[in-house]
């Protein structure tokens, strides 16, 4: 994530703008200044970098949107007008374009395979509980229960007596959204986290084009993630994870439209010179506030949705609130202030903090509200007429805590050995995937139409070669980082870091390799950022241009194809058993 400093020019409100003079340099020590920029300057033009332009503060501040390109219509054909008119629209046609494509692949044949997928047996029934009670009732063993529901005529063996569940409720209350449509039924219970891993999708090529300021790199981030196999699965899947990164994801865009908004205010706030130039202030930086933040407002919202579906949530809210700290003194040092820390801890620490953090607790405690409503919820009712230290904290209030600690100890303390479970070191490299589903349907039966068995399976896998390439892309991005101080690799950091260094912190613990999709969205955007870097800078030679577009070209080909090679093993397709063994290039992939 960005420390702050971010290049700017020196405050000069020590003196008029007329009276800035640069230091004359004499002697060995102007050869030797001239001497380092000509090799700066060469090494640049090597990578394919031509003579960079002076920014204003203000663009430095918030750099604009550049103007879209028309070329592509003209080419088709189209008149100037309707070419120019066309590319304007690309900022939202072109996003909703890539949605429409990954919608199309989650939602075929969305019912099938007509059975209760992996964990789909706990959140599915604990969906339709708070839609019928408004907390988590009881069920039979699923062996009971899921042939019930799957029959015709249909049963649906649920009681009222509350029962302890390790999540909090809003995940399940979205899956109840899709039952509350469709019925309790694959389709229905699958419904909403197909909905919401296409409008992430959209989300994610609206926030890259603000990221990285081009409508194609937030574009292309979109349609790697559509074609990432870990996001399909998941989005066709009736599990929490999916729905944890539709928040997050959201809540950091909303970071980010604030962070161009208090930017913009922040350079408004700046003096402007004679020839019309916004300059740097060091009184402005300091003391300069920067107005009503809602979108900061918004994130603490979705941050605590979040929290309130599953508690890897929280280390998000966390995260963000430095980055988005590290943002305000980044702003404020560009700005020209003297002391930007200060400046922050004076006028930005509080208003962030009761943004994200009171709002992120206030809205995980409104998600319970169908539990502190109810009589029969599980531990609803243990701190009624108990004394003590905390007697005067509401016995509601009391309850939860209790009932949250006891999910807490569940959590850390789940140590059963599964046979797909993997440890965190082996996620990014797709060590271990599970297998959500498999069936082996004899010959003539079920869509097989080999000579011997077929294999039909759904496996929570990772696309892979966007996955390897995603591995190399994050070792660029910390080079820009470190050495480049570019915000734009910090924040896509920060994002990756959250939502997978803290597993790192439960060794022995039960986890899965699919609990990554949560950061999905952030290795896309590296690898866009990534190629965007290959593909050259404008402004620099056709030659680099050409190659390094043509390189990229061929990896995002290889990782379209590499998606529709394994796509019958993520979507449940009867094939031969051979062609399912070929596609199992790991044996830790069985």
């Amino acid at each position: 994530m960005s420390d702050g400093r971010e290049r700017t020019e020196r405050p000069t409100t020590h003196r008029p703008a007329a009276d800035v003079r640069r230091p004359v340099l004499r002697g060995k020590k102007s050869r030797h200044v001239i001497d380092g920029n000509a090799r700066r300057e060469r090494r640049l033009r090597r990578f394919g970098h031509g003579e960079i332009a002076r920014t204003s503060v203000r663009d430095r501040l918030v750099p604009p949107f550049p103007e879209p390109g028309a070329w592509l219509w003209r080419t088709l054909g189209l008149s100037p007008a309707a070419a120019h008119r066309l590319a304007r629209r690309s900022a939202w046609g072109g996003p909703l374009l890539v949605a429409l494509f990954a919608g199309l692949l989650r939602f075929r044949r969305l019912g099938s395979p007509r059975t209760v997928v992996f964990d789909e047996t706990y959140y599915a029934k604990d969906a339709w509980s708070l839609l019928r009670f408004g907390y988590e009732g009881t069920w039979p063993d699923r062996k009971v229960a899921d042939p019930q529901i799957l029959a015709d005529p249909q049963v649906i063996p649920l009681s009222d007596g509350g029962v302890f569940v390790a999540h909090p409720p809003t995940g399940k209350w979205v899956i109840a959204l899709g039952e509350w449509m469709f019925g309790l039924t694959p389709f229905g219970w699958r419904f909403m986290t197909a909905a919401l891993g296409t409008l992430s999708v959209l989300m994610l090529c609206r926030t890259g084009r603000r990221l990285f300021r081009s409508t194609f790199l937030g574009c292309l981030a979109g349609a790697l993630m559509a074609v990432d196999g870990l996001h399909h699965v998941m989005s066709r899947t009736a599990l929490l994870d999916l729905v944890v990164m539709f928040f997050v994801l959201a809540a950091f865009g909303c970071l980010l439209i604030d962070r161009d908004g208090a930017r913009a205010r922040l350079a408004a706030a700046l003096p402007v010179d004679e020839d019309g130039r916004v300059r740097p202030d060091g009184h402005t930086g300091d003391r300069a506030g920067t107005g009503l933040r809602p979108w900061r407002l918004a994130a603490g919202l979705f941050l605590g949705l979040a929290a309130s579906t599953k508690w890897n949530g929280l280390y998000f809210l966390a995260f963000f609130a430095i980055l988005t700290l590290l943002w305000d003194v980044g702003s404020r040092r560009v700005a020209g202030a003297y002391r930007p820390y200060r400046a922050v801890l004076r006028k930005d620490f509080g208003w962030s903090a009761l943004s994200l953090i009171p709002v992120a607790t206030v809205t995980y405690l409104a998600t319970w509200s169908g539990w502190f409503l109810s009589d029969n919820g599980y531990g609803r009712h243990w701190a009624d007429g108990r004394g003590g230290t905390w007697s005067w904290i509401p016995a509601p209030l009391r309850s939860l805590w209790h009932y949250e600690n006891g999910v807490y100890e569940f959590n850390v303390g789940l140590h059963s050995p599964h046979k797909y479970e993997s440890n965190p070191w082996s996620w990014l490299i797709l060590g271990r995937p599970v297998l959500f589903h498999y069936e082996s349907p004899r010959p003539g039966r079920d869509g097989c139409h080999a000579t011997t068995d077929c294999s039909q399976a759904i496996l929570a896998l990772g696309t892979p070669l966007l996955w390897w390439s995603a591995c190399c892309a994050l070792v660029y991005l910390l080079h820009r980082w470190a050495l480049r101080r570019d915000w734009r690799a910090g924040a896509i950091l920060c994002a990756v870091g959250a939502g997978y260094l803290p597993w790192f912190l439960y060794q022995d613990r039960t986890v899965f390799s699919f609990y990554a999709v949560v950061f999905v969205p952030y290795l896309s955007l590296a690898v866009a950022m990534t190629l965007g870097a290959l593909a050259g800078p404008p402004g620099a030679a056709d030659k680099r241009r050409t190659r390094g577009a043509v390189a990229a070209g061929v990896l995002v080909l290889l990782i379209a194809w590499n998606f529709i090679y394994f796509f019958p093993v993520y979507s449940g397709h009867t094939i031969p058993r051979g062609d399912w063994r070929a596609r199992m290039w790991l044996d830790t992939w069985i």
